[in-house]
């Protein structure tokens, strides 16, 4: 049950959308257990952001969640990976782009908890 929201000041056509959904979809197995035939994606752009007190560059915040939740060493190969993603589909640099893990134990879906 893995989410994987996207807020970023780039705009992201249609092409650039559906190629972060191939490469999230992939990446996604990085993290033991979780797979794209349960992951959600958010991927909102165009967003008014501030990094360093400017506006003039591209910058992305990452927030993943997680049932369960992950190790420290997989949540670093991940970032590696979303980094790398990042970069190539909408330039930006991995000095600017934020990623925050978060794992819980409760996770609800089709009327019932996991």
């Amino acid at each position: 049950m893995p989410f994987i929201s996207t807020k970023t000041n780039v705009t992201v056509s249609k092409e650039k959308e559906t190629q972060l959904k191939k490469r999230l979809g992939q990446a996604i197995s990085i993290l033991p257990g979780k797979s794209e035939n349960w992951l959600m994606l958010a991927i909102e752009g165009d967003v008014p952001m501030y990094f360093r007190g400017e506006n003039s560059e591209p910058v992305a915040y990452i927030d993943v969640k997680v049932y369960g939740g992950a190790s420290s060493d997989a949540c670093g190969k991940m970032t590696r990976e979303l980094t790398s993603i990042y970069e190539d589909i909408l330039g930006i640099a991995p000095d600017h782009l934020y990623i925050s893990y978060f794992g819980t134990g409760d996770w609800g879906w089709n009327g019932n908890n996991f």
